[in-house]
């Protein structure tokens, strides 16, 4: 490894049939997964809501949220990462639902490509890291949505 080469630790985490890939700055904390039901005429994204340190939180369906399914975990696998909002001060927080529990990874510049390729609305783009395809998601997109629960 290149002496001058900086790591960035990073958490990936497992979504159906995919990884997101974020930097750990961005998560404020993992939680085992509990939600309460989102309700009758309820966006198809809304897993539910989470009371997490005082505030009631939209769980976002990263799976749901960019055209496919709302996938409920099983098997007490599941968890829900809450991310730290990067755009809206009246937002906070918002809280995505996992199908397991993510790994830390720290990597290089180096161990990561951008691939080319279709991207849903919650995908901001697709990487390769160390041989393994992951996706960074689409935080603006993602907040977005969790912003329209509010009003």
């Amino acid at each position: 490894m290149n002496d001058n080469s900086q790591t960035l630790s990073c958490v990936m985490i497992p979504v159906s049939g995919r990884q997101l890939l974020l930097p750990n700055v961005s998560i404020a904390e993992v939680v085992d997964y509990a939600s309460n039901d989102a309700g009758p005429g309820a966006p198809d994204w809304l897993a539910g809501y989470l009371e997490w340190r005082g505030l009631n939180l939209a769980v976002i369906s990263y799976d749901a949220a960019n055209g496919g399914n709302l996938t409920i975990p099983g098997d007490n696998r599941g968890r829900i990462v809450v991310l730290n909002s990067i755009n809206s001060a009246k937002l906070g927080f918002i809280a995505l639902i996992t199908q397991g529990i993510p790994s830390q990874v720290r990597i290089t510049e180096d161990q990561v490509k951008q691939l080319a390729g279709e991207n849903g609305p919650a995908d901001l783009m697709q990487v390769e890291v160390d041989g393994e395809a992951a996706w960074i998601p689409n935080l603006d997109y993602l907040e977005s949505l969790a912003s329209d629960q509010l009003e």
